[in-house]
């Protein structure tokens, strides 16, 4: 069955206005933790859910019943009106209780509800946000394939256009919420007269409970960690009505960069709450498990980690502010693809750090599958593959700032740096660390460990930013100290000249137990 939209003028269009009350975000975070809070702890149990595939429906009906995905829809459409600080704070209260229900709004707001709203037809708009609201809806993206991963652009997945409609074929992967969605932004390119695919992409609003417009799902994933989302291999062969194709302001590349910057702009509102439950969780084991006669909290090296653990929640806070500052839907996002990556990299990095760090503090306990601390490092590790593997986008830092730097023909990394806006409060506390003359032709290895090191320096910068704001100044002053720790360490391996390579048919030659003596 198609789907007939209306030509009726949005606002006046029969919304949930009567339903659906704006309140003070005050009020409505507060129900939405209390609403997390009852349904994880009081009528289930957390940590038997969160080994299960998928949440269940009437958990997940309980949670959407708050209507959370409602910040980032317009309020001309019955939403809050898509604030990136509210979304950010909505995004941190998830992640504090499970980081899988966080990443799930995620993919609603970033990879859906937003390039909907700033993309999308204007009917179109009125007929899905009204559905999510109503009936609380769910949306996600498509772009990965079997065969183009990090190199997306290059995707298979073809359309022709007909006389209303466009037809996608195509195979996508590793889509979020396979199968749960209603919804689907869908990448392709279009076929050409001679069977090539043009270079640009265009972007589509899939109905997946529209006859013509339903994804086949071929194969669920056994995917390791955040099992409460399904991924898997979904086939594509649907017939998309053309008034459902999202209209670039330029190009469909630089749409989809602009998504997919907004999205990685979203990672610090994820990381902030999950490493706040990492601290949180390291300070009651350390205040109460006791070794050799005295708590753990008392030991030198326990209070490293803990000051650790408090540094990342410091430096996360303030990637939210940047992100804050930069990631409202009206801004073309495309020039900032430097912040975007950092902000992606870094918090992605702590997660993963925090992660490993409660492990380490609670011990064999962890191990337990039902048990936060090993949970959340499984969970927390595919944050610094998807959405751009952070070694490629440490290397796209890199290659950002000798643009930069060649573009203004300054060589000196440090007097660079200390000029640019982003470093400019933070190198004074690294200089003696960044004289020197950048190589225009350093190995791809080299790029990595600058762009890593670069990324601190930036997150230093901003850490300094949100303390001159009034931020809790010992925060501040942990953070730092533990920000140059790093940097230093960064640098000096960045320093250190090694070239080593993989050693063929290595097995021949190299076993011990002919050299061992008996």
């Amino acid at each position: 069955m198609q789907i007939t939209y209306s030509n009726t003028p949005h606002k006046v269009a029969p919304l949930h206005e009567k339903v659906f009350i704006q309140k003070s975000f005050d009020s409505f975070i507060n129900k939405f933790k209390s609403t997390l809070a009852t349904v994880f702890h009081t009528e289930n149990d957390i940590d038997q859910l969160s080994v299960q595939r998928g949440l269940p429906v009437d958990v997940l009906e309980r949670i959407m019943s708050s209507n959370p995905l409602s910040l980032c829809i317009p309020k001309e459409y019955g939403g809050r009106g898509g604030n990136v600080q509210e979304n950010l704070t909505l995004l941190s209260a998830a992640s504090y209780e499970s980081l899988a229900l966080s990443l799930t709004i995620g993919i609603n707001s970033a990879l859906f509800l937003q390039p909907v709203a700033k993309y999308g037809q204007e009917p179109v708009k009125a007929f899905v946000f009204n559905r999510f609201i109503q009936e609380q809806n769910m949306g996600g993206l498509m772009i990965t394939e079997p065969g183009h991963g990090s190199d997306a652009l290059n995707m298979q997945t073809s359309y022709v256009e007909e006389k209303d409609n466009y037809h996608i074929r195509g195979i996508k992967h590793w889509a979020g919420l396979t199968g749960q969605a209603d919804f689907w932004v869908l990448t392709a390119r279009k076929q050409t007269m001679n069977g090539g695919l043009q270079r640009d992409v265009d972007l589509f609003v899939c109905d997946n409970s529209a006859a013509r417009q339903k994804i086949i799902v071929d194969e669920y994933f056994e995917n390791l960690g955040l099992y409460q989302i399904l991924y898997g291999r979904n086939i594509l062969d649907v017939q998309i009505p053309k008034i459902q194709r999202l209209e670039p302001k330029t190009t469909g590349v630089q749409m989809l960069l602009d998504l997919l910057h907004r999205s990685r702009m979203q990672f610090p509102g994820i990381g902030q709450g999950f490493i706040k439950r990492m601290l949180d969780e390291a300070l009651v084991h350390c205040q109460n498990r006791f070794v050799g006669g005295k708590t753990l909290f008392h030991y030198d090296q326990v209070q490293q980690q803990l000051a650790r653990l408090q540094a990342n929640f410091t430096i996360c806070s303030a990637l939210c502010t940047k992100s804050s500052e930069l990631a409202d839907i009206k801004n073309d996002l495309n020039p900032f693809s430097l912040e975007a990556n950092i902000i992606k990299t870094v918090s992605s990095d702590l997660m993963q750090q925090s992660a490993q760090t409660l492990m380490q503090l609670v011990g064999a306990i962890g191990y337990k599958l039902n048990h936060i601390a090993g949970r959340a490092i499984v969970d927390s590790r595919p944050f610094q593959i998807f959405e751009g593997a952070n070694d490629i986008l440490y290397t796209q830092i890199s290659e950002s700032l000798i643009k930069l730097m060649k573009a203004v023909k300054e060589m000196n990394v440090w007097e660079f740096l200390k000029d640019h806006p982003l470093t400019s409060r933070a190198v004074e506390f690294v200089k003696e660390l960044l004289n020197f003359n950048i190589d225009l032709q350093m190995p791809q290895r080299k790029l990595v460990e600058l762009g890593r090191a670069l990324s601190r320096i930036v997150s230093m910068d901003l850490v300094i930013q949100m303390g001159h704001n009034g931020f809790r100044s010992d925060l501040i002053e942990g953070a730092v100290s533990c920000l140059y720790q790093e940097i230093s360490h960064l640098m000096n391996a960045f320093s250190f000249k090694q070239n080593t390579m993989i050693v063929e048919n290595y097995e021949e030659g190299s076993s011990w137990a002919n050299l061992a003596t008996t």
